[in-house]
């Protein structure tokens, strides 16, 4: 029963800003030492890597979204978030969240874990 839960998608103008979040819940122990990270998947198009955080908050972007979007991550909430402004039509996409190597609460057992996605859909 261990899941991963993304929310704040939704519609935006472009220019506007979003910001979405990721929860981690269930028979795991923390999140604290995991590498967490954000991929999306436009229309027609394959997922690709928006960026990462590691434990230790250094932060990776894609090019694409780089000093556009922030990923921040609140460990005593078991939780990563996603803060995009400046948004463009082209970030149009469904966000998913990954967690990597995420112990059980026995700390006998590593996950990986994937969300179901978030829609964000930026349009006048």
């Amino acid at each position: 029963q261990v899941q991963l839960v993304e929310s704040g998608g939704g519609l935006v103008q472009p220019g506007g800003s979003l910001r979405l979040s990721c929860a981690a819940s269930g028979n795991i122990f923390s999140i604290s030492t995991s590498t967490m990270g954000w991929y999306r998947q436009a229309p027609g198009k394959e997922r690709e890597l928006v960026g990462t955080i590691t434990s230790w908050r250094s932060t990776n972007y894609a090019d694409s979204v780089k000093g556009r979007f922030t990923i921040s991550r609140d460990n005593a909430k078991n939780t990563v978030y996603l803060q995009m402004t400046s948004l463009k039509p082209e970030d149009t996409a469904i966000y998913y969240c990954n967690a990597d190597r995420v112990p059980t609460l026995s700390r006998t057992r590593y996950l990986e874990l994937w969300g179901q996605g978030t829609l964000v859909t930026v349009s006048s």
